[in-house]
């Protein structure tokens, strides 16, 4: 399974921590528990009963389930450090920008006379802290992953097959079939 735009974006943010999460399910389920109040909350984020959130939290079940293991490492990780994670998602929409790795298929719509059929890239590219700030702001207003997508298209159309805006004017620039996409801060 690919990865999705805003999972990426998630683990660019969490790549700024600077102590790790907990590590026993106990550990992380006292931490959830306590950033949503209350042991109902927290089953209602994880999707299980209160009892085993209460469970877990007396430490009476100890290993989860691969799929709440994941589900629970995740929800943690949502909430962890969220002043670091604030700064770093500041830093990069004001000075620093992101770095797009990406391998999809992009086409091109453009002039007359030129061929816009698409093709397979493998693109490693800077994008400045305004991109940032786009990708960062979409997603936290909920975007989908389509919407998410066209942003970084723009962004590497301006960047990369523009040469941020100092040839190939009126390129419009579509990404499909995302093989893999990671973003770095």
């Amino acid at each position: 399974m690919v990865d999705s735009l805003g999972e990426s974006l998630d683990r660019a943010l969490e790549s700024a921590f600077t102590r790790r999460i907990p590590q026993s399910a106990q550990a992380q389920m006292n931490y959830l528990v306590k950033q949503l109040k209350g042991t109902k909350a927290a089953a209602q984020a994880l999707g299980v009963s209160q009892r085993t959130v209460e469970r877990y939290v007396s430490g009476k079940i100890r290993r989860p389930r691969r799929d709440l293991r994941a589900r629970l490492e995740r929800e943690v990780k949502k909430r962890w450090q969220p002043q670091i994670r604030a700064k770093a998602r500041k830093k990069a929409a004001s000075t620093g920008g992101i770095v797009v790795s990406t391998r999809a298929k992009f086409g091109f719509t453009a002039a007359s006379g030129t061929t816009d059929d698409a093709r397979t890239r493998d693109i490693t590219q800077a994008l400045p802290p305004e991109w940032a700030d786009r990708l960062y702001t979409a997603r936290e207003q909920g975007a989908n992953e389509q919407r998410l997508q066209q942003i970084a298209a723009d962004g590497l159309a301006q960047m990369y097959f523009r040469a941020n805006n100092t040839r190939a004017h009126g390129l419009d620039v579509e990404l499909t079939d995302v093989e893999q996409i990671e973003i770095q801060l």
